[in-house]
C-alpha cells in the first residue's frame, strides 16, 4: 500500500516538477557513466573531481554535462511521458546518444584532452545510452501500470459502479470475481439508498464524488445504467469529466438483450455518449419497403458506410444482397461479417460477392443484366480530402465518372430505385473530391428529368462517426499512446453522426421516394438532420476528461495529454454546410430533411461531362479545372494544383 500511495504521489506531482527531476537524473547518470567508463579502462574506481595518477575525471563530467542534457532537451526527451514509452521512445533516445557520441568523441578521442584516456570519448557513450534508456524502462514499468491497464486493457485497480440496481448489483458481483478490478462502492442519485450496503459495498452520493474519489484512491466509474434516458447520461458524464477518472458503461437493455450482465459487457464510452446525440429509433416499414424480399446491389460494400448498409440491409431480409467493391480485402471481411449475422439470425439470404471497379463499363452493365437488382445503394468512392487532393484525376474518375456509368447503366437495365450517397462536402467545394461529389449529384438530378425508368434519390450527410479516417478512432489511438491530439485548427467544427444512424437514414430517406418525378423535377436530395456542428477541440477535450486524463497546459506544464494545432490540411474547410441553395422542407421524417437545389438539365449538363470525361482520359488537368469552376457551385478552379 506504501509503494502505490508513493507512485500516487509522484504521478500527482506538476510537470514541470517531474522533468526537473529526470533532467537531475540523467544529469546523474552521464556523470556515473564516466565513473563507470574510467573504471573500465584502468581497471579501478578513481575520485571523479581531483587527479588519480595522471588521469583527471573531471573534465569528462562537465563535457558530458554541457553536451548531454541540451542535447537530450532538443531532441524532445523530456517533453516524453515515460508511462507511455515505447519503442518509438527509446528510439529518440537512441538517436540523442548517436549525436552526443559524435560529440563527445571527436573532443575526447580525436581531439584529445589531457588526463581523460582517448577510449573514454567511445565507452562513456555507450554506457550513458544502456543507462538512459534503463531509466526510461524503469519508469514506465514502475509508473504505467495503472495508466497501460486504464487505457489499453480497461482494467482499473479500484471502481465506482453508478447505479446500485439490478445491472449494478450484476456488474458487482461479476466483477467480484475478477482479480483485475476492486469495486469500492456504488453512486446511486436515490436518497433512500445512500449511506447503505448492498453485499458489502457502500452506496455513496454522487455529490460527493470529489472527495471519494481522492479518499478511495478511485481509478474508474462504470456506469450501470442501461435504462437511463439521454438527459440522465448527460448529466451524470458532465459530473464525471475532469475527474481523473476513466468512464466506461454497460450497453443499453437493448443491446444487452437481457443476458445477465458480465465483465465482457463494459465497454468504452461510444461517441454517442460523449457528444451526448439523440438517437431516433428507425421506422421499420421504412427500413424494408426498397429491400425486404427483393434484389439489393450495394457499391462499396467494404466501406466504412457500404459494410454498414451491408449489415442493416441484411437484417431487412432480402431475397438477394450483391456485395460489390475495388478491394478484395474488404470485400472479403464483409462477406464474413454478413455470414456471421446469417448465423445468428439464421436467414437463408443469396450473398453475391463481386469485385471490380464502379468506373468498369462492360464490368458493370454485365454485373446488371444478371443479377437485375431492384435498388442500387451507391457508396463507392474516394472520400479522404487529403488524398484526393494528391490524386485528383483518379478522385474524379471514381466518384463522377463511376457514378456516371452505374447510374447510365441502371436505366438500361430497368433498375427500379438508385440511392446515391453523398456528403456535406460538395456543397460549395473547396476541394476536388467535393467538387467530384457534387458532379455525382447532379449527375442523378439531370438524369431523372430525362427518362421514367430509375426513380433517382441522393441523400446527403456530414462526417460519420468512427468511419475510417474519422478524428475518433484518431484520438483513441493518440490518447493510447499518450498523444498528442493532432487538430487542425482549435475553431474547425464538423456535422457529426453514428455509422449505423447514417446507414438507417439513408435507407429510410431511399424509401421516401416511391414515384419517379415529374418532368423538369430533378431527383431529391435528402439531408440527414445532424444536429448541431461540434468544435472538434472540444470533442478531443471530452475524449481526454472521460479517459481518466488532463488536457495539457502549456503554460503551466499540468495535465497528461497535449492538443497539437497542425492547421488545416489542403481543401479543409473551417465549418461545412449542408445546403447550397440554404433552402430545405420537411418530410415525414424528423430527422430527414428535403434540400431544394438548382440543378442542371440532361442536355446542357451532358454535354459538359463529355468535356470532363475528354479531358480526365487526356489527363488535361487546365481544362479540368475551368470546367468544374463553371459547372459546381463554389468551387475555385485554384483550388486544383
Amino acid at each position: 500500500m506504501t509503494k502505490i500511495n508513493f507512485r500516487l504521489s509522484v504521478l500527482a506531482l506538476p510537470r514541470v516538477i517531474k522533468r526537473l527531476i529526470v533532467i537531475i537524473v540523467d544529469a546523474c547518470l552521464a556523470i556515473f557513466a564516466v565513473w563507470i567508463s574510467y573504471y573500465l579502462r584502468i581497471g579501478d574506481f578513481i575520485p571523479l573531481f581531483e587527479r588519480y595518477n595522471e588521469h583527471y575525471a573531471f573534465p569528462a563530467c562537465i563535457v558530458t554535462i554541457v553536451v548531454s542534457l541540451p542535447l537530450f532537451m532538443s531532441f524532445g526527451l523530456y517533453r516524453m511521458i515515460f508511462r507511455y514509452s515505447s519503442l518509438s521512445a527509446m528510439s529518440a533516445v537512441g538517436k540523442a546518444i548517436i549525436v552526443y557520441a559524435i560529440i563527445y568523441s571527436t573532443i575526447f578521442t580525436f581531439i584529445g584532452i589531457e588526463g581523460v584516456p582517448r577510449t573514454i570519448g567511445i565507452i562513456q557513450p555507450i554506457i550513458l545510452l544502456l543507462l538512459i534508456n534503463f531509466s526510461r524502462f524503469f519508469a514506465w514499468y514502475w509508473l504505467s501500470g495503472m495508466y497501460i491497464e486504464q487505457l489499453q486493457l480497461g482494467n482499473k485497480p479500484r471502481a465506482l459502479i453508478f447505479g446500485a440496481g439490478s445491472a449494478g448489483r450484476e456488474l458487482a458481483a461479476a466483477l467480484a470475481q475478477n482479480v483485475n478490478t476492486h469495486v469500492i462502492g456504488f453512486l446511486d442519485d436515490d436518497p433512500k439508498i445512500q449511506d447503505n450496503k448492498i453485499n458489502g459495498l457502500t452506496v455513496y452520493n454522487p455529490e460527493d464524488i470529489d472527495k471519494i474519489i481522492v479518499k478511495k484512491r478511485v481509478n474508474e466509474v462504470m456506469l450501470a445504467l442501461p435504462n437511463a434516458d439521454r438527459h440522465r447520461r448527460n448529466k451524470i458524464l458532465n459530473l464525471l469529466r475532469k475527474k481523473n477518472v476513466v468512464v466506461r458503461t454497460l450497453p443499453s437493455y437493448s443491446d444487452l438483450m437481457k443476458e445477465k450482465v458480465n465483465v465482457e459487457n463494459i465497454r468504452e464510452l461510444s461517441i454517442d455518449d460523449i457528444l451526448g446525440r439523440d438517437l431516433v429509433e428507425p421506422k421499420s416499414k421504412l427500413m424494408q419497403a426498397d429491400i425486404t424480399g427483393k434484389i439489393i446491389l450495394v457499391t462499396g460494400a467494404g466501406g466504412s458506410i457500404g459494410s454498414e448498409l451491408s449489415r442493416q440491409i441484411y437484417l431487412q431480409k432480402p431475397k438477394k444482397l450483391i456485395l460489390f467493391d475495388h478491394s478484395e480485402f474488404a470485400l472479403y471481411t464483409i462477406v464474413e461479417e454478413i455470414k456471421k449475422i446469417s448465423y445468428n439470425i439464421k436467414a437463408q439470404i443469396d450473398i453475391v460477392a463481386s469485385l471490380g471497379s464502379v468506373t468498369d463499363d462492360i464490368k458493370i452493365q454485365q454485373l446488371l443484366e444478371k443479377e437485375k437488382p431492384n435498388t442500387i445503394y451507391h457508396a463507392a468512392a474516394y472520400k479522404h480530402v487529403p488524398l484526393v487532393e494528391e490524386n485528383q484525376i483518379e478522385g474524379l474518375k471514381n466518384n463522377f465518372y463511376g457514378t456516371l456509368n452505374l447510374s447510365e447503366a441502371a436505366i438500361k437495365a430497368r433498375v427500379k430505385k438508385f440511392i446515391l450517397v453523398s456528403t456535406d462536402k460538395a456543397v460549395r467545394p473547396t476541394n476536388v473530391m467535393g467538387a467530384s461529389k457534387r458532379l455525382a449529384e447532379m449527375v442523378l438530378q439531370a438524369l431523372s428529368t430525362k427518362q421514367n425508368k430509375t426513380i433517382f434519390a441522393v441523400v446527403r450527410f456530414g462526417n460519420v462517426l468512427d468511419s475510417s479516417g474519422s478524428v475518433v478512432p484518431l484520438f483513441r489511438s493518440q490518447i493510447k499512446s499518450g498523444g498528442p491530439l493532432t487538430l487542425t485548427d482549435q475553431n474547425v467544427t464538423r456535422y457529426f453522426m453514428t455509422i449505423s444512424e447514417a446507414a438507417e437514414l439513408v435507407i429510410q430517406a431511399g424509401a421516401m421516394t416511391n414515384t419517379i418525378t415529374k418532368k423538369n423535377v430533378s431527383a431529391p436530395i435528402y439531408l440527414l438532420e445532424m444536429g448541431s456542428p461540434i468544435r472538434i477541440y472540444d470533442l478531443a477535450q471530452r475524449m481526454i476528461e472521460l479517459s481518466g486524463l488532463k488536457v495539457l497546459n502549456k503554460i503551466t506544464g499540468e495535465g497528461d495529454i497535449e492538443i497539437k494545432i497542425i492547421g488545416l490540411r489542403p481543401g479543409e474547410k473551417l465549418h461545412e454546410e449542408l445546403l447550397i441553395d440554404n433552402i430545405s422542407s420537411d418530410t415525414t421524417h424528423s430527422k430527414i430533411k428535403l434540400a431544394n437545389e438548382s440543378f442542371i438539365k440532361w442536355p446542357k449538363l451532358k454535354k459538359e461531362l463529355s468535356k470532363i470525361k475528354n479531358a480526365i482520359d487526356k489527363n488535361h488537368q487546365l481544362k479540368i479545372r475551368k470546367i468544374l469552376s463553371e459547372l459546381v457551385t463554389g468551387f475555385n478552379s485554384k483550388n486544383m494544383i
